[in-house]
């Protein structure tokens, strides 16, 4: 059976957390120059909230798993609309 659109599934938390992770090591690869330091700052926090979003599927927390996530990929956002982060993917970032 289908899982519903208002429901937090495993898929979901692995489809989105694939989606940040490839979205952290495009980052990674693209800083801008003279922002390092902003970079790493903000590699940390996305590191740190998908860590957390691990921590809450294994505990069955779904919600906060899935909120984590979305916590990670605001960061990394923000970071390309900041120009911390030179990128030009629009499936994985918010470029405009």
């Amino acid at each position: 059976m289908p899982a519903k659109k208002d429901r937090i599934t495993k898929e979901k938390i692995e489809k989105y957390r694939g989606l940040t992770s490839r979205a952290l090591k495009t980052a990674k690869s693209a800083i801008a120059k003279g922002r390092k330091k902003d970079a790493d700052e903000i590699i940390k926090m996305v590191s740190n909230y998908l860590s957390d979003s691990g921590y809450f599927e294994k505990t069955g927390d779904f919600i906060n798993a899935f909120a984590a996530i979305s916590y990670a990929h605001g960061w990394l956002d923000s970071g390309v609309r900041l120009g911390i982060f030179k990128v030009t993917d629009d499936k994985l970032f918010t470029i405009k």
